[in-house]
């Protein structure tokens, strides 16, 4: 496929962005319709896609800065931006960029196009420190956030909100979880060497890339040896730390990380949970290629915690929705899909959640509230007003983990039922 052809299908997928859909979504079903795309192809795609989505503030500062009045069509609009994003940050040909740019602009607008997308990305060629250093001049063009987003890190991570930002900009790295029942992560370690990978050991069952590799590649992926999932993610199994024997609980089970991770930690008898079915399939997958098992319900965990047979829990994992903020180096479009109102909207979610998957546990048990989320709404507040509602709560220890090169932003805290 011609490199005018995958700048098409980028800029495909900043239009959908832009239009409110997800871009995990949006790439699925570009892989779907083009099932003839190489490995090295989906990679460029890939790289454009997520590019454009975690430099948005600053394309979109760059464009119109260039601009005497906006672009009349979206679909050349997105394209510009994809094939700004090219010059302005990758390692890719100038010339070849421009000159596909001005291909793909053809094909699409019927030659109507060429000679403005021609002319703007030559005069970002030529102006290019200078149009950068303006672009730089707003917070959304410099750190590449939303107004909105930007002022509620600095409110709740005044001496900490710089270190975020510049952690959404950069790429995440894999990192992947070995399954103590296999080995450890040093036994792995030599097992990866052997397939000349390397890779840097976080903890006696995790391990961090020097380079990322398609899933397919890791050795003893199928047969259930590793899992990937992000070190901040591997942190719950830990802070719970279900024992032999206990009955645990999964409320917002899928994909299935954490389920794997809790049956590998302990010979544990856990209930899976996830409202939508298709997802709580993901589970399963995980489990069976983990060699693992539990008892899988498709279910609202709210109305599911009022009906089920009423044995209790020794401990729950509530992992409970939120709107993902910490896991923005991700997931990028995030920053850009989010609205001001969300986190409120998702606390109450959580709200019922909590209040919900309570009753479930037993006296002395122990539950623990995780998200993916840095702002307060989602986090402490919770926590906070979870407590004022149960006298019988008390909380041992809450942390939240901030983005960093070994791990995307979390929020945990444990809380027991008082016997």
């Amino acid at each position: 496929m011609s490199l005018a052809n995958i700048q098409t299908l980028a800029a495909h997928s900043v239009a959908a962005v832009e239009a409110g859909r997800n871009l995990s979504d949006v790439l699925a079903e570009i892989w779907r319709d083009h099932p003839q795309l190489s490995t090295q192809e989906r990679g460029a795609l890939q790289d454009i896609a997520y590019g454009c989505q975690r430099f948005s503030g600053s394309l979109r500062a760059l464009l119109g800065l260039m601009l005497n009045k906006p672009l009349p069509r979206a679909d050349i609009r997105s394209l510009i931006l994809a094939a700004l994003y090219q010059l302005a940050y990758s390692r890719n040909a100038a010339h070849a960029v421009v000159n596909e740019a001005v291909r793909a602009a053809g094909k699409i607008g019927k030659g109507q196009y060429k000679a403005v997308t021609n002319a703007l990305l030559r005069r970002f060629l030529r102006e290019r420190d200078s149009l950068m250093q303006q672009a730089q001049q707003s917070p959304e063009g410099r750190y590449n956030l939303p107004d909105w987003w930007l002022e509620r890190l600095q409110r709740d991570y005044p001496e900490h909100w710089l270190q975020i930002t510049e952690a959404f900009n950069n790429h995440p790295p894999m990192t992947l979880r070995i399954n103590r029942r296999h080995t450890d992560a040093e036994g792995y370690l030599k097992i990866l060497a052997e397939h000349g990978m390397q890779a840097e050991i976080l903890s006696s069952h995790a391990v961090m890339l020097a380079t990322p590799v398609p899933v397919s590649a890791l050795p003893l992926f199928a047969e259930g040896a590793v899992s990937v999932q992000d070190w901040g993610a591997q942190q719950a199994a830990a802070w719970l730390n279900v024992q032999n024997g206990e009955r645990v609980l999964d409320a917002c089970a899928a994909p299935g990380g954490k389920s794997g991770h809790l049956l590998e930690w302990a010979d544990c008898k856990l209930t899976a949970i996830d409202i939508d079915p298709a997802r709580l399939q993901q589970v399963r997958d995980n489990l069976n290629r983990l060699g693992l098992s539990a008892e899988l319900h498709a279910a609202d965990a709210r109305q599911w915690a009022s009906c089920y047979d009423g044995s209790l829990f020794d401990a729950v994992l509530a992992d409970v929705p939120c709107t993902a903020s910490g896991v923005a180096r991700r997931h990028p479009d995030i920053k850009w899909l989010r609205r001001p109102q969300d986190a409120k909207s998702t606390a109450a979610q959580q709200t019922d959640l909590l209040d919900a998957l309570w009753r479930t546990l037993k006296p002395g048990g122990r539950m623990l509230l995780s998200t993916c989320s840095l702002f307060a709404e989602e986090n402490g507040s919770q926590l906070q007003a979870f407590l004022q509602r149960h006298p019988d709560a008390a909380c041992t220890r809450s942390e939240t983990l901030l983005p960093n090169p070994h791990q995307d932003g979390f929020y945990y805290a444990l809380i027991h039922k008082t016997a």
